[in-house]
Parts: structure tokens; C-alpha cells; sequence
């Protein structure tokens, strides 16, 4: 019994990992419509949201099964809890790539100029912080998941940097507001992208150490 238990959570994880594969997907292609503002890409990530959202269902009744007919008790339950908690934040990472897709088509109606942000190298930061909180939960390393509050600290100053060049531009040459407006949004998108693998980084913790870091960053249970 305990063997189909313990089959069921390798099911349960690759699951988590496919959907990561595909949140993280979205983010890429994302990006890759903003670099080249080619809007077929933006097509290609609004069109993968719903494959996303019927996976994080798919993944939730999963979980939900195993606590309702195991009954699982100490790490075994926290590891459902935690994927439970992961498998929505990166439905939400899919999210932010919709968002950025549809600010991208936005941008398309202007001239694309140069705006004084580096977006990519924005993105390439936040998924870093995701990759690598997902590595932590591959791994069940809690010291691994605590490099990625650091990584965030980076990620918050790229965004203020982004806000201020961008506020500034607007000011300067308000015929650019669209772009630059746009191109500030998107730059929240990828801080919240690294809020989620934050999030994310917490419930590794949560799960191997049994340590609720939530809102206190992390500390030692």
C-alpha cells in the first residue's frame, strides 16, 4: 500500500515539473515577443494559458485524492501542501506571461524604439530565480531554496531602476508614454515572476525542514 502511496507522489511531482516546464515556456516566449515584437510568439503564449490552467486542475485533484484517501501525516503532507502552494504560483508565472504577451501587441501599434530598461536581462534574472527554486524542490534543498531570496533582492532593484529610467522618460518625452508605460508594466510582470519563485522557494523550505517562512524570510525551524 505504502509503495502505490509513494508512486503516486513520483506522479504527483513529475506533474508539478511538467507544468513548470510549461510556465516557464510561456515566460521565454514572452520575452522573445517583446525582443523581436513579433506577435505570432504573443499568439503562441495566449494560446498555451488554457493548457496550463487545466494541468493546475488536473495537478490540484491529484493532491487533493491523496489527502483525502491516505491521509498522509508529517513530510509526506507537507509535500502535498507544497505542491499545492507551487502548482499555483506557477499557474500564476503563466499568468504574467499573458500579461506581458498582451502589453508586447500593445507596444506593436507604435514604433519600436530603444527605452533605456533591459528587459531581457530582467527576465533572464526572474526565470533564473524559478529554475532555480525548482531545483531546490527536485533536489529537497532547503539551502538551495534559500540562495533564491537573495536573487529577489536583485530582481526588486532592477524593477525600481526600470520604474524611475521609465517615470523619467515619460516626463522627458511624453509622445513616448505608450512604449514607455507598456515597457514599465512588463517589468512588474517579471517582479511578480520573482515574487513566485520566492514563493516557491518557501515551500521547499516548508517541506523539508517543516519551517513556515512565510513573510519572515528564512530562518531555521
Amino acid at each position: 500500500m505504502r509503495v502505490k502511496f509513494h508512486q503516486s507522489l513520483d506522479e504527483l511531482k513529475e506533474k508539478l515539473l511538467m507544468m513548470a516546464g510549461m510556465a516557464e515556456q510561456a515566460i521565454q516566449r514572452s520575452i522573445e515577443a517583446y525582443r523581436t515584437r513579433d506577435l505570432s510568439i504573443c499568439e503562441l503564449v495566449l494560446r498555451s494559458e488554457p493548457a496550463i490552467n487545466r494541468l493546475e486542475r488536473e495537478i490540484d485533484q491529484m493532491a487533493l485524492d491523496l489527502l483525502a484517501m491516505e491521509q498522509p501525516m508529517a513530510i509526506d503532507l507537507r509535500f502535498i501542501l507544497s505542491v499545492i502552494r507551487i502548482n499555483a504560483d506557477l499557474e500564476r508565472v503563466g499568468d504574467q506571461a499573458v500579461n506581458i504577451a498582451l502589453r508586447v501587441r500593445e507596444m506593436g501599434a507604435f514604433a519600436n524604439i530603444d527605452l533605456p530598461v533591459d528587459i531581457p536581462k530582467l527576465a533572464e534574472l526572474a526565470s533564473a530565480m524559478v529554475r532555480k527554486a525548482l531545483q531546490a524542490f527536485i533536489e529537497g534543498d532547503a539551502e538551495m531554496a534559500e540562495s533564491v531570496f537573495h536573487m529577489d533582492d536583485q530582481v526588486d532593484k532592477m524593477n525600481d531602476a526600470a520604474y524611475y529610467a521609465l517615470s523619467s522618460l515619460i516626463k522627458e518625452q511624453p509622445e513616448l508614454t505608450p512604449q514607455s508605460l507598456n515597457a514599465l508594466i512588463i517589468a512588474r510582470n517579471l517582479e511578480r515572476v520573482g515574487d513566485h519563485a520566492t514563493n516557491i522557494a518557501e515551500d521547499v523550505i516548508f517541506w523539508v525542514r517543516g519551517a513556515d517562512v512565510r513573510h519572515v524570510g528564512a530562518v531555521q525551524p
